[in-house]
């Protein structure tokens, strides 16, 4: 599976932050679910973002960093879910729908993923990485003529990062077959 770029999971900045001025018990423990995440000690983050979570039923960027820790556990179905409670919460953060997108494929939930992409993007439309990824989710499900609008818009956001990877990216293999994934690349 090629390099998929997580948007940046833990607000280090903001947990510094939280613990330099006064604040809530619900900061607190997400604070601390921050510094144990940045020992990758993940089970000890998903603890104290559970803990922020019950003080702060709605705190988005507790349940979004959980779904993070829960990747790094292992445990996609859980992450899934706490990405899913993270944009309950806050339906713009392109960041979870992201995410969730990622895991989803890794599963092989195609049209979910699609769909999950579909949302980063309507939350950031300049999101190169959703556009790149739905692409590749497009074309796992069979979707060649939506994926190459999809890896032409990546390549319009970003070709530096994206004509080199979309010549070996094994989930883009179907589009490698269309003239047109040629005609394309070589636009770039």
């Amino acid at each position: 599976m090629p390099l998929r770029l997580l948007s940046q999971p833990i607000d280090f900045v903001e947990a510094r932050r939280l613990w330099n001025e006064p604040m809530e018990p619900h900061e607190s423990e997400y604070g601390k679910g921050c510094e144990a995440a940045a020992r990758h000690d993940f089970e000890a983050a998903v603890q104290h973002y559970d803990a922020a979570i019950r003080l702060k039923a709605d705190y988005h960027q507790a349940w979004y960093n959980r779904g993070i820790a829960l990747v790094a556990l292992g445990q996609p179905e859980a992450a899934i879910a706490s990405y899913a409670r993270a944009v309950a919460f806050k339906p713009d953060k392109h960041e979870a729908w992201f995410n969730q997108g990622i895991e989803l494929v890794a599963l092989g939930r195609y049209g979910e993923a699609v769909a999950s992409y579909d949302r980063a993007i309507a939350a950031k439309p300049d999101k190169h990485e959703a556009w790149y990824n739905r692409a590749c989710a497009q074309a796992l499900q069979g979707g060649v003529e939506l994926a190459l609008k999809d890896l032409e818009r990546a390549l319009t956001l970003n070709a530096r990062e994206y004509v080199s990877l979309a010549k070996t990216d094994p989930e883009l293999n179907r589009l490698r077959q269309d003239k047109r994934f040629k005609s394309l690349l070589a636009k770039f």
